[in-house]
């Protein structure tokens, strides 16, 4: 263990992964410390983190709400900073160790690339880093000699399972999903389900968009895109399996056909905690599992016929280039239209699905590429939302 305290930067701090991470630090103190925080725009949050974990930096991406950060901030030697590009510069200060990108969505790109080139180790939960730019970022990652250990429950634990594992042969990785709350459920069902519906989340609590891509299936499909640039395996090698108990949080089969898997309650803190100590395991308090509580572990194979999200992630990673970053682009806006009721649940897959063939394809895209494949989409997206009537792009 090291005898030093971590300085981490925490990109999302107001959000679920970015809360829980302040919770993980709180709870080890003596070996963490909070030393930059940002948020999108929820400042009272903001304050108060900054007013209990005094950290060096805050950073209100909404510069409107600045003052009142500033103000409410005055008292206290902590720097507070507005805007986007304030966080880019910031994760490359030389005191930080860690960079934890909780940023939801595209925004997480620019600062990640940043905090890489600035040679910081990163705690990825924000997928769709990968997901938009995975060659570019493990290419980063490579040249300048940094770790990028993920957050996530599912790649946190083929990335324990892979420990010791170096020089075997992975045949496949198995991720595994817990269905979200659909499972099961058929297209006349879904047609009619509700905002309220979809944020029902079975097991596990989380932010309002990546609760959505789980009751879509999305979310399982950008963590398979996330897994092919994590742990360089094809598309092929990659296989996801429906496991409504959420204890077994993703396996890997080897060349041999030896399977092992990591277990666990749901519980964001453990990949955390991991990612912020690796290599080291840190003593805790969280409930533990047993397996008499959890007699039986089902699994079963996902519906791709009516949750087409899953199909279409895999059809954009095999075809590569910045067509992940457009499934990526249009997901967002399309859960947005969701969650502000513009168009229906199934309606998703169909602006998705509609952007993949619009939009200009690059086959070898550059960091500009993908900054104007993601601007290109997210317009295309909305003004197809704004542009037809929500029956026109029903499934």
């Amino acid at each position: 263990m090291t005898n030093y305290i971590k300085n981490i930067a925490i990109l999302g701090s107001t959000g679920s992964i970015g809360t829980q991470t302040l919770e993980v630090i709180r709870n080890n103190a003596n070996l963490f410390r909070a030393f930059l925080i940002t948020a999108h725009s929820n400042a009272d949050l903001l304050i108060n983190q900054a007013l209990e974990f005094k950290p060096e930096y805050a950073i209100i991406c909404d510069e409107s709400k600045y003052p009142e950060v500033k103000a409410a901030l005055a008292h206290l030697p902590v720097k507070v900073l507005a805007g986007h590009q304030a966080i880019v510069d910031t994760v490359t200060h030389p005191d930080i160790a860690i960079v934890l990108t909780a940023m939801v969505g595209f925004a997480g790109l620019e600062p990640t690339v940043a905090a890489i080139k600035a040679g910081k180790d990163i705690a990825l939960a924000n997928k769709e880093t990968l997901v938009v730019a995975g060659e570019l970022i493990t290419g980063l990652a490579k040249q300048h000699d940094i770790k990028i250990l993920p957050v996530d429950s599912e790649h946190s634990a083929i990335f324990q399972c892979l420990a010791g594992e170096e020089t075997n042969r992975i045949e496949k990785i198995i991720l595994t999903a817990s269905g979200g709350p659909f499972r099961g459920r058929d297209l006349d069902f879904l047609a009619d389900v509700t905002r309220e519906d979809a944020l029902k989340h079975p097991n596990w609590i989380m932010g309002a968009k990546i609760t959505i891509d789980s009751a879509s299936l999305m979310n399982k499909g950008l963590e398979v895109i996330e897994a092919k640039w994590l742990f360089d395996i094809n598309p092929d090698q990659i296989e996801v399996i429906v496991h409504p108990q959420s204890i077994i949080h993703s396996m890997v089969q080897f060349s041999d056909g030896s399977i092992k898997a990591q277990m666990g309650l749901p519980d964001m803190k453990l990949p955390i905690q991991y990612a912020l100590a690796y290599p080291n395991r840190i003593q805790n308090n969280y409930k533990r599992f047993t397996f008499t509580d959890y007699p039986n572990l089902t699994f079963e194979k996902p519906d791709l016929d009516t949750f087409r999200n899953l199909s279409l992630a895999f059809a954009a990673l095999k075809q590569g280039g910045n067509m992940p970053c457009i499934i990526n682009a249009a997901n967002e806006i399309a859960v947005a239209g969701f969650l502000n009721r513009s168009i229906s649940f199934l309606a998703m897959s169909n602006v998705i699905e509609e952007c993949m063939q619009q939009i200009n394809y690059v086959a070898q895209p550059t960091l500009t590429d993908y900054l104007n494949t993601d601007k290109e989409t997210r317009i295309f997206a909305q003004n197809l939302i704004q542009q037809l009537p929500l029956k026109a792009i029903q499934f």
